[in-house]
């Protein structure tokens, strides 16, 4: 009798982390042999999935080298992985699950090894899976490589009550005595809130040292301006140079998307910090899909970038008839924000209205691509902005953030509550996770925006739904 613990991986923790192979050094991992059948349907996909499919099996090539996968090959953490066959299932073993699907047969065999006595851990991202082997009487546990809960989430702010009067000094008081307690990580924000009027408020960031950024009105081109405390605070992260990396997180209608949009706007078209703005997110459909899509990658991409169309619609609209004005006998549609007229080619200047996006696409001053096509690439000198970042592993995030290459910065934006990824939660999401390995670092800032701005209905609706 086998005296360690057999942890059963399923097929989703492998294509979800390739390393989960090595993850149990305190006993045997045990691959059913259906789950390299699936593993062979995944490895010719050019997504994600397959190139964890194709890790995977590399993996395993290599460990055959040092012995039998059959009998058991010893890994370099002290543990031992296998392959589990069906000629081991025993007579005996009876499942009430009659479909002979995949899921069953995994089941099947790990339900055999329990009944030889075996301490066996069947280890599924599958919820369902995990459920149908609880009824059988097996210890099931969900692979979790990392995990941040709700309420470990780090925030980048927080917020202290002080009297009125100290609101009037150039340095309060209170910065100093927190500043001691050595609690603030650097970049974090403090809002010096009057105890009487939340109203009356002075923001500062913490730069480290004891030093504090007086963070005051952020002064853009455009008639354009942070509706609350956290937008503004957003805004003196994305607008800073120094900071290469921002997380931006929080419920719908925030605003994560839109003051990504117009800081790198501002900072492409304006202070020309960057060559140009690239816009990217994860092509995951909130329900089942309407099917193939027409046209080159640019088309196909319209359909999965319209919150970025109808934000920039909004920004270039207010930036040109704000501040700036509509001149006298122009007609702001030959400039080619009102979508479907003619547009008219010209150069930016800062006394010039803003073109229209597409037009600033053919220009190459905005990229729109899918993060399939961001493996193995360096991105230099290019405001970065991923959106919808909650429904990337980890790993991806990984990916995406050592893409960035000399004098860019990346944008993190993403709701951990709104997560369409079928093997990811709040606590194990690429976005919870990456902000939380990055937080203290001195080029990386985090603001999770709590208020809604986008409508009252908005607002209500994501507190009661």
């Amino acid at each position: 009798m086998i005296n360690k613990p057999i942890y059963i991986l399923d097929t989703n923790v492998l294509l979800y982390d390739p390393e989960s192979l090595f993850g149990f050094q305190d006993g045997i991992v045990g691959i059913p042999v259906e789950v390299l059948e699936e593993l062979d349907k995944f490895k010719s996909e050019s997504s994600q999935r397959g190139y964890h499919c194709r890790e995977v099996i590399r993996h395993l090539d290599f460990l055959r080298t040092r012995g039998s996968l059959r009998q058991g090959v010893d890994l370099d953490n002290g543990g031992e992985l296998r392959v589990v066959f069906d000629d081991e299932k025993a007579e005996e073993c009876f499942i009430p699950y009659k479909d002979r699907i995949v899921d069953n047969k995994i089941l099947l065999s790990t339900f055999c090894l329990k009944v030889k006595g075996c301490q066996v851990k069947f280890v599924s991202k599958d919820i369902n899976a995990r459920v149908k082997a609880d009824v059988l009487g097996i210890e099931t546990v969900d692979y979790v490589k990392e995990s941040i809960s709700k309420e470990q989430v780090y925030k980048g702010w927080r917020v202290i009550q002080v009297p009125a009067v100290q609101l009037k000094k150039d340095f309060p008081e209170e910065l100093r005595q927190i500043a001691d307690t050595g609690k603030l990580l650097r970049n974090e924000f403090v809002i010096l809130e009057s105890q009487h009027n939340p109203f009356n408020y002075r923001l500062f960031r913490y730069l480290s040292n004891g030093q504090f950024k007086n963070v005051d009105n952020l002064q853009l081109k455009w008639a354009l301006k942070p509706k609350n405390v956290q937008q503004h605070m957003a805004l003196d992260l994305l607008l800073d140079p120094d900071i290469q990396l921002v997380s931006l997180i929080g419920p719908a209608g925030t605003g994560k998307t839109f003051l990504a949009l117009l800081a790198g706007l501002h900072q492409v078209l304006i202070e020309q910090k960057y060559e140009k703005i690239l816009v990217s997110r994860p092509v995951i459909p909130l329900g089942p899909d309407i099917g193939y899509l027409p046209g080159d990658m640019q088309e196909k991409l319209f359909s999965w970038m319209q919150p970025v169309y109808d934000n920039m619609e909004f920004i270039i609209h207010y930036a040109n008839t704000g501040q700036f004005g509509v001149q006298k006998n122009e007609d702001p549609r030959e400039y080619g924000y009102y979508r479907g007229r003619k547009q008219r080619s010209r150069k930016f200047t800062t006394q010039e209205f803003i073109p229209s996006l597409n037009e600033l696409i053919r220009e190459r001053r905005v990229s729109l691509e899918a993060i399939t096509y961001m493996r193995g690439r360096s991105i230099p000198y290019q405001f970065i902005i991923i959106d919808e970042v909650q429904n990337l592993s980890p790993h991806e995030v990984k990916t995406l953030i050592t893409r960035v290459g000399e004098g860019s910065k990346i944008i993190l934006a993403g709701d951990p509550h709104q997560i369409d990824s079928a093997y990811l939660d709040y606590s194990s999401n690429g976005l919870v996770i990456a902000t939380d390995k990055f937080k203290g670092q001195a080029l990386f800032g985090v603001v999770y925006l709590e208020i809604s701005e986008r409508s009252e209905l908005s607002r209500i609706a994501g507190e009661l739904l």
